[in-house]
């Protein structure tokens, strides 16, 4: 007979991986560090491998503890989740969820309308921006939170992979003379550090000409012709289009898209974030 995983010992395995410590995973689980290194030795002696590089100092997934965590990571919430129904726990309560701007505009809602409806009486707050600041946070002000990361990260499940391209307005560009216009979000956000980059390298003659944190406002500015944008390639909007080959400008990295949960998530979040990321990897 193969070896069964153990729903608690898939749990102690990813929280000592999220939280990169014995001690805060055992204080998580309300048992001593000693029975979470026992849970953890019994789950690598029935996975057949070591999980976990263990140190005075840290603790670090092994290459397969690597692969395997996002695995564990399903298990957990899938088992949670099915509990949370058996058992006629309601479905009610609040999560906190952060996203960048154009999935909370033009992503979410849609997926949000659909929990609502489903379950009347969970309470999903979400805040719209940029991500990289709302992952500090996550924990203490979301329990969800839908970053973009450059490729070949492995924090946070990843839903979909985008195509970073240069954007400009359908009815009229930038006039061809002196250095070209941008409008590009704050020094938090990863595009315009791509743009700034690939600009730079090839040796295009550019200004920064608009900054905000807002994609509504980017995108407004953009429309009207005043200025050339960076933006995902399913986001460009029908009045916007790919002027990549039209200026010859360098080409863009891809851009993943990952769910990150905190490591405390309740069972209703994991309802909330299990139905999100399969709805939006679906839809991409």
């Amino acid at each position: 007979m193969k070896p069964r995983l153990d729903p608690d010992l898939l749990q102690a395995f990813v929280l000592v991986a999220e939280f990169g410590s014995f001690t805060r995973a055992a204080q998580r689980l309300n048992r001593s560090q000693a029975a979470v290194s026992q849970q953890i030795k019994r789950l690598e002696e029935r996975a057949g491998h070591a999980l976990l590089l263990r140190s005075t100092a840290s603790v670090e997934l092994t290459a397969t503890g690597r692969d395997f965590l996002g695995d564990a990571r399903r298990l957990v919430a899938m088992h949670e989740a099915v509990l949370t129904r058996l058992n006629g726990d309601g479905v009610a309560g609040r999560v906190r969820l952060g996203v960048m701007e154009d999935y909370g505009t033009k992503r979410l809602p849609p997926l949000v309308a659909d929990i609502a409806a489903r379950f009347p009486d969970l309470d999903i707050d979400m805040e719209v921006g940029l991500t990289a600041p709302m992952l500090k946070r996550l924990g203490d002000d979301f329990e969800i939170v839908i970053a973009m990361h450059a490729c070949g990260g492995s924090d946070g499940e990843l839903i979909q992979i985008e195509q970073a391209v240069w954007a400009g307005s359908r009815k009229t560009l930038p006039l061809g003379r002196g250095a070209l216009p941008f409008a590009l979000s704050t020094t938090d956000c990863l595009f315009r550090k791509w743009a700034s980059d690939a600009l730079d390298a090839a040796g295009v003659s550019w200004r920064l000409a608009h900054t905000s944190a807002s994609h509504a406002a980017v995108e407004a500015l953009v429309c009207e012709g005043l200025a050339l944008t960076v933006m995902k390639g399913s986001m460009v909007p029908t009045a916007l289009r790919n002027v990549g080959d039209l200026y010859d400008l360098p080409s863009l990295p891809n851009a993943e898209i990952r769910l990150h949960r905190s490591p405390t998530l309740s069972n209703v979040g994991i309802i909330v974030a299990n139905h999100i990321r399969d709805r939006l990897r679906t839809t991409s």
